[in-house]
């Protein structure tokens, strides 16, 4: 790369120094270019050094010793050679240097901003090798710089690229531009085989990435582009000005993000378009140019932190550090809190207390056990559990939690980070054990590559941690960080079984070193058939869109066998794009990608029905009692309308209904009743879908309106509080002495109200067996709508004061109030008998 700044010739010239020496030795060393008219009376072994080291040796004696050399004088030469030399370099960086030492940091961030234009500038005036209207339409300016980039960075041309390419694919795949974009783009992408890629340091190679989704957004030229009439330099200025102000959208940010390693991966792609992109719509360069500074700091400073001195920490990968003077990390035992430092690592958390005297302490807590979790707790002094900032993380059922509180004067984002850090490394090897091949499977030899399949998931973690830590450094942070981690979002995400799956395909799958012929014939035929893996049980691998395999015997999660995960597994079609590699294909999308966008699309489902549901949810106890009656309006109606018919409000209606119900009963249409209510409702309901289809409802049908409750200050809220709670305790002290009666019948506390009514129910249970059920019914019936008429008015009245009078008469069951007692918990009883198994083997 060339450079952009002026170079200046030195003005200083290295002048020779003579050295005296007790046999007049002179001795100087100078500069060779700087020394054309010495003296050619020099030897062999002056020219030999100044060839080797650049600088040439001056002697007046040849034969001169070593222990003749004035020690004292030599220093002082080569000092002063080391001063020039010093100024020298000084001068030669003095026009890259403009900024002082104090103004360092803000260069550093805001180098990319101050030379956005002038670097757009230099992409847009390269030549142009093919013509931009190739595919019907102009292509547009971001499109073409993307193009023309990669292809040199491929070692050849526009226009050579774009014959190779359509050389490789079907014409229906050419004639779209952006999968010409994809193929530049992935060919230079597919050389790269680290965790991150080492590009992204360049602020040249982050603006064509950017530029490059772009050109995937917008492919074809808006009407609004017309560059006639403008000279060269105003068009690349307007197209500087144009990349700078538009937005890269979600579905080409999720394109080309996830190809870029270490940037994005495709389960959490569009999640990390939320937190970028915030309430914009899209993501701006600015953005993305920080977002990728402060990823590269995150991988800096991890790499660096690995290679400090830890001595607890052996063959373990480093994720975060948690340590800060203002936001210390606190942990909490037995109500008494110690500051310390935080290490989370791949395998464990590791909590190293500050100690003022001593040696200090490091406790470590597995985070690989299978039974390992973290869960978010309270803590505060003397148990109070005021400061909701704190997680608790235990390595098993058995081990002592590990109680941490994260300060954070301003949010819970803190302490809601951590967390979802923890429970990712924890996913991760809950990952391990149900998709991964066992460490001692020897079928791990029999797929290239698979050994390192570890190797690849802690690449997903860790990439992931780093990401989340590079936003919460943005200050752009999710509500919920644990989506944009990969394996602790799809293990409670819809499909995310599926998704795991193809990460697993992903991950350990690879060309088989040593078939058999079992398996040769099924890759035959999974040739032949089309599909990713045959339908038939012999064919018992899983073949990735590469021809990767994964092995059969390594299906051990149930996700496996449920109906998502066979019709995912069956019904993929064989590759129709260009497969550079399993995670970068042109024009199609891989097995990962696939099941992402699946998984994605029913979650988006999942949220739109929460956010009815929150809408719907509604605070206050007055409030949620007026839409509770709302929503049993119709109900009421219908309660309202059968007590007029009891009462003879309308005497037509209620003769015509009695007559119905006898008809019913007596024509034996009773078991008919139930079928047909539910066809009539099945009707009702697909009626109302397709008026509202064609818009007959309105926009408001179904929409509940309740009134707020008036405003009110804090003691008329107590109040009202007060007096619900007394008629809530009046309520259930009518029901328990229901209950209490009830109890005291069953159980013989009242022996006549038991006997008469034992005889009661035998009497009721006689006349069910000898008497039809529509005689029953239509007795019951006559009873209901003859209540309120005036021959059985007095005759209702007589009997239900009866029945109260006996109801009086029978006694409550006792009830015995024991005074309150200390019970154990199931912890102190753990710890109890955990203190007695120490003490028993001290002895």
């Amino acid at each position: 790369m060339l450079s952009k700044f002026p170079v200046e010739a030195p003005r200083h010239r290295l002048t020779p120094v003579t050295v005296p020496c007790k046999r007049k030795l002179v001795f100087r060393v100078a500069c060779c270019e700087t020394n054309d008219s010495s003296s050619e009376s020099q030897g062999s072994l002056s020219s030999s050094l100044a060839n080797k080291f650049g600088f040439r040796f001056v002697g007046g004696d040849k034969n001169w010793k070593i222990n003749e050399i004035d020690t004292n004088a030599m220093q002082e030469s080569v000092n002063q050679l080391l001063s020039r030399t010093w100024s020298f370099l000084s001068e030669m960086a003095s026009p890259i240097v403009k900024k002082s030492v104090g103004d360092r940091k803000a260069s550093l961030r805001m180098d990319d901003d101050d030379n956005d234009d002038e670097d757009i500038e230099s992409m847009l005036v390269n030549e142009q090798t093919f013509d931009s209207r190739i595919f019907g339409a102009e292509l547009s300016e971001a499109a073409v710089v993307s193009i023309e980039q990669f292809s040199r960075m491929n070692g050849q041309t526009g226009k050579k690229m774009l014959k190779i390419f359509k050389a490789l694919v079907p014409e229906h795949v050419y004639n779209d531009p952006r999968n010409l974009v994809e193929y530049c783009c992935f060919r230079f992408l597919s050389r790269n085989t680290a965790e991150v890629h080492p590009s992204l340091k360049e602020s040249a190679f982050r603006r064509l990435l950017f530029v490059t989704m772009l050109a995937w957004e917008y492919p074809y030229k808006d009407g609004n582009d017309s560059q006639t009439g403008k000279d060269t330099l105003q068009k690349n200025k307007d197209h500087a000005k144009m990349l700078k102000t538009k937005l890269v959208g979600e579905d080409a940010f999720i394109r080309i993000a996830p190809a870029i390693s270490g940037v994005a991966d495709y389960p959490t792609a569009h999640n990390l378009f939320k937190a970028l992109a915030g309430d914009s719509g899209g993501i701006s360069y600015k953005i993305w140019s920080t977002y990728l500074r402060e990823l590269l700091k995150v991988h800096d400073s991890r790499n660096s932190d690995q290679f400090q001195d830890f001595s607890f920490i052996a063959k373990e990968k480093i994720l975060c550090l948690g340590s800060s003077r203002k936001q210390p990390v606190i942990r909490w035992e037995r109500n008494t809190a110690w500051p310390g430092m935080l290490t989370l690592t791949d395998k464990a958390l590791y909590f190293e207390a500050v100690g003022l005297v001593g040696q200090k302490t490091t406790l470590r807590h597995d985070l690989s056990l299978i039974d390992s979790r973290v869960e978010k707790t309270r803590v505060g002094p003397l148990g109070s559990n005021v400061f909701d900032s704190s997680i608790s993380v235990k390595s098993g059922p058995y081990s002592e939690p590990l109680v941490l509180e994260f300060v954070d004067l301003k949010s819970e984002m803190r302490r809601d980070v951590w967390f979802a850090f923890v429970n990712e490394v924890i996913a991760f090897h809950r990952f391990l054990t149900e998709y991964g091949p066992k460490a001692s499977d020897q079928s791990l030899f029999d797929v290239y590559g698979s050994q390192r399949g570890n190797d690849r998931a802690r690449t997903y973690t860790a990439n992931a941690i780093a990401r989340l830590q590079a936003l919460q450094f943005m200050r752009r942070t999710s509500d919920d960080p644990t989506k944009l981690l990969p394996f602790s979002y799809l293990e409670n995400a819809p499909y995310g079984g599926t998704v795991l799956e193809a990460l697993a395909v992903n991950i350990w799958g690879g060309p088989m070193i040593k078939k058999s012929s079992v398996d040769e014939v099924n890759e035959v035929n999974r040739l032949q058939v089309g599909l990713i893996t045959a339908t038939t049980e012999s064919s018992s691998h899983i073949y990735d869109i590469d021809g990767s395999v994964y092995l059969r015997k390594w299906m051990k999660s149930s996700s496996w066998r449920t109906n998502a995960s066979l019709a995912f597994w069956k019904n993929i079609p064989i590759k129709r794009g260009v497969v550079l590699s399993k995670n970068l294909v042109v024009a199609d999308m891989t097995l990962v990608e696939r099941a992402a966008k699946t998984c994605k699309d029913k979650y988006r489902v999942v949220e739109r029905t929460q956010a009815t549901i929150d809408a719907a949810t509604i605070k206050g106890i007055p409030t949620n009692i007026d839409l509770f009656k709302e929503l049993l309006l119709p109900l009421t109606m219908a309660a309202r309308t059968f007590e007029r018919l009891r009462r003879w409000e309308d005497p037509v209606a209620t003769a015509s209904f009695l007559g119905l119900s006898y008809l019913v009963l007596f024509r034996n249409l009773l078991p008919y009743i139930l079928p047909m209510s539910l066809i009539s409702l099945a009707c009702v309901m697909l009626l109302l879908k397709g008026l509202k289809e064609q818009g007959r409802l309105g926009r408001f049908f179904g929409r509940i309106t309740i009134f707020d409750q008036p405003p009110s200050n804090t003691i008329q809220k107590i109040i009202a509080l007060k007096e619900a709670l007394r008629e809530m305790e009046k309520y259930l002290q009518n029901v328990n002495l229901i209950l209490l009666k009830i109890r005291t019948i069953f159980l013989a506390g009242h022996p006549q109200v038991t006997t008469e009514v034992s005889i009661a129910l035998l009497a009721g249970a006689a006349v069910l067996f000898m008497v039809p059920f529509k005689y029953i019914a239509g007795a019951v019936i006559f009873d209901l709508f003859t209540r309120e008429l005036e021959f059985r008015r007095q005759m209702v009245v007589t009997f239900m004061r009866l029945l109260k009078e006996r109801w009086d008469m029978v006694p409550a069951a006792p009830v015995v109030v024991l005074p309150f007692e200390y019970k154990e918990s199931s912890d102190d009883q753990l710890k109890k008998g955990k203190q007695d198994m120490d003490q028993t083997s001290q002895y």
